[in-house]
């Protein structure tokens, strides 16, 4: 049987009728160089939209007293823009089948001049906190730009590819954090913190190009569908929830942090805004960077065991952030929230990893083999990740309501840190219990009750 092939569109705009990334004579003659062109556009563009989701985190740097907005308030806003970007991720994960990868791409990056002509209006002394929020709400959409990338993505990959080009998709994607906070360090060392709107109106052609490049660059793969049943099934499926619980702890701790970092820099440890910016990058930066690693290393040797050693550390190094806000010790408390950086992009890449490799699992206990088990996984994985990916993105919005009561109650982030720490020791314990623990001996070959052995307990260690 030949493999498929592109053909002309049955419908405007550049869509793919068939797609089968497993086929290797296909991947190799065609899907490969299709599938890395639109892998490059899409984390331009999703890149775009994390710069604008977290814009409040660095604007608040600039929003001295004469703003008249605490740092409970600062905290509150960018909470805000955390729990609408977590909320619409569901819709536009499954927005990429309906409309297509490509078209989504286009609408969704030209719906941030929204955000970014509304921040370049409001942005001055004497706007109203209300004003704020609202526009706070408008800059959430930057964050669901991630689950409609990653979906699409998802499709063009083989599964054996997911763990690489999903980290590379989210990876530079979750650059656009640290890069926003190094254009702000650049702003305030050339024009002051008097000039915030220097920054916004950097934004507005980089999303312009963004979108412009969708339309040229980009495709839709028609062989793309939203599988309601595959959506019922996810949502019913234990492993879904539980992947969502420890993506909290990687991915909701990468965004949170990201936000709340340069916050407490300046309102706990008296950083000016320059002193600040100059270190808030790094640490969103490497996690960014090191992310496809933690993809890599799951493949490599299993996205359960990745984790589990992952959050071992995340332990460990939140504790000294812990320590190191007790202590009032600045080296300490940024050389231990920088590697909590590095750990949480390792465990963003182990752990969507492990979605596919879960769902493999159960189809060859159900006794699926070849294209069948495939499927399972594609299909069950695809729709969990769309939620798993919102309700992790929640993490954001509960680190920063932490860190705010925290601020109100004490002055300082001590005893949200210490929350941090502990919510890392049951995500370790979760890990361990579901997915290492759990390891049936594999039944002797052609053995009596091999096939109910396996069906009762699939091997998730080394997914």
């Amino acid at each position: 049987m030949s493999a498929p092939t592109t053909t002309p569109a049955r419908r405007s705009g550049r869509w793919i009728e068939e797609w089968d990334p497993e086929n290797e004579e296909f991947w190799e003659r065609t899907g490969k160089k299709i599938a890395k062109r639109n892998l490059g556009f899409s984390i331009y563009a999703e890149h775009i939209g994390f710069s604008v989701w977290s814009m409040f985190a660095v604007l608040g740097l600039f929003m001295g007293p004469e703003y008249g907005i605490d740092p409970a308030g600062k905290f509150f806003l960018v909470a805000v823009a955390s729990a609408v970007g977590a909320a619409l991720r569901v819709p536009y994960g499954f927005a990429v089948a309906r409309f297509g990868g490509r078209n989504w791409t286009i609408f969704s990056t030209a719906v941030l001049l929204i955000p970014a002509t509304a921040l370049l209006v409001v942005m001055e002394p004497g706007t109203s906190y209300t004003t704020f929020m609202i526009v706070a709400v408008f800059t959430g959409v930057g964050g669901a730009n991630f689950a409609s990338s990653m979906a699409n993505i998802n499709s063009y990959y083989p599964n054996r590819l997911k763990g690489w080009a999903l980290g590379m998709n989210a990876g530079g994607g979750n650059i656009g954090v640290p890069v926003v906070q190094w254009m702000a360090l650049l702003v305030i060392f050339l024009v002051g913190t008097g000039s915030p709107r220097v920054l916004i109106a950097i934004y507005l052609p980089l999303i312009l190009t963004a979108s412009f490049f969708a339309i040229r660059r980009m495709d839709n793969l028609a062989t793309a569908r939203n599988d309601t049943g595959a959506s019922k099934e996810a949502v019913r499926q234990g492993h879904t929830w539980i992947m969502s619980f420890l993506y909290i702890g990687t991915f909701g701790s990468f965004i949170g942090y990201s936000f709340a970092f340069g916050l407490v820099l300046t309102n706990q440890f008296d950083r000016t805004p320059l002193e600040a910016a100059s270190i808030t990058f790094i640490g969103p930066l490497l996690s960014s960077l090191i992310r496809p690693v933690g993809g890599s290393l799951a493949d490599k040797y299993g996205g359960g065991r990745v984790t589990l050693l992952n959050f071992a550390l995340m332990i460990v190094f939140s504790g000294g952030v812990a320590a190191a806000s007790v202590m009032e010790s600045l080296p300490l408390f940024v050389a231990s929230f920088i590697v909590l950086f590095l750990l949480t992009g390792i465990g963003n890449g182990s752990t969507f990893k492990m979605v596919p490799g879960i769902y493999l699992a159960k189809a060859r206990a159900q006794g699926m083999t070849g294209q069948a088990a495939q499927l399972y996984a594609r299909r069950l994985g695809g729709a969990s990740m769309v939620i798993i990916g919102s309700v992790g993105a929640f993490g954001g919005l509960g680190i920063n309501l932490a860190l705010r009561q925290s601020f109100l109650s004490s002055g300082n982030g001590t005893a949200a840190f210490i929350a941090f720490c502990a919510f890392y020791v049951l995500c370790l314990a979760v890990t361990w219990a579901v997915y290492i623990r759990r390891r049936p001996a594999a039944p002797a070959a052609g053995g009596e009750g091999a096939t109910a052995t396996s069906e009762q307990q699939p091997v998730f260690a080394g997914v």
